[in-house]
């Protein structure tokens, strides 16, 4: 009873938060054998997706895509996570997995402004279409807008039902007129994409290089002293030299499209 009325209290005020149309509620997703949240292709034949507990959706009518996204944990290390977006005949609700109940405030706004530009850059109609998100990261990890690019992509292949090529990764922000906004950690995501198997890691513009801050210290002999100072200095670097990996800059969703899907 105590869940159940967590649960409630949760929707009402999400419903409230965002408003009716395109509002973001987080969704007790519940999978026959309890199946992970979000992997909705392992549903077996004539099975049922259940969401908020009174609509049923046959397993025909899903489509769903993944993505792999790099991410910097809260130790500044690289780390890998998978987003998943599902779409199912509904009512025009965002639907993100309450397993993960640690989505902040600009992740909720990175995904509603990614399923907007994503039904923009696909010309569909989602009135009639639900969009389950489940995220496989702890919040220290998914906190923040750096995945707003990625979900854009990832919700643009569910809607077309098309595959992503699985040697291409993404990271920045996404902003409502499709442009990809700068994020921290180029780098070390960088490094991350190239170990989980990427070749091209696609970045906002002017981030395939990078500044970072280096202590030169230099000394003076005077007499029979030596005066020692050390200053702080900008060094830049190639993010694809450095990570061993080809770093494209893009600048908006348009532009990261081509390099995800076949032509």
């Amino acid at each position: 009873m105590k869940t159940a009325s967590i649960l409630i209290f949760l929707v009402f005020f999400f419903g409230y938060l965002f408003g009716t149309a395109g509002t973001l509620i987080y969704a007790d997703v519940k999978l026959p054998n309890d199946q992970p949240a979000g992997m909705f292709s392992g549903l077996s034949p004539g099975g049922d997706l259940e969401l908020m507990g009174n609509i049923t959706v046959n397993e025909t009518n899903i489509t769903t895509a993944v993505i792999k996204v790099p991410a910097v944990n809260q130790d500044k290390q690289g780390v890998a996570t998978l987003l998943y977006v599902s779409t199912v005949p509904g009512y025009g609700r965002t639907l993100v997995n309450i397993d993960k109940l640690l989505f902040w405030v600009d992740t909720q706004n990175s995904i509603r402004t990614s399923r907007d530009v994503a039904s923009h850059v696909t010309g569909k109609d989602l009135s009639s279409t639900d969009t389950v998100y489940s995220i496989t990261a702890d919040a220290s990890v998914i906190e923040g807008g750096s995945a707003g690019a990625a979900l854009t992509i990832v919700t643009i292949a569910a809607l077309e039902n098309k595959n992503l090529k699985p040697d291409v990764m993404i990271t920045g922000t996404i902003n409502p007129d499709g442009t990809i906004g700068p994020i921290g950690e180029v780098l070390a995501k960088a490094r991350v994409s190239k170990q989980l198997g990427a070749t091209t890691f696609l970045v906002p513009r002017t981030q395939s290089s990078q500044v970072s801050y280096v202590d030169k210290t230099t000394c003076d002999k005077i007499g029979l002293s030596e005066i020692c100072r050390t200053e702080t200095v900008p060094h830049s670097i190639n993010v694809g030299d450095e990570a061993g990996i080809n770093v494209i800059e893009v600048y908006t969703i348009d532009d990261a499209v081509r390099y995800f899907f076949e032509e």
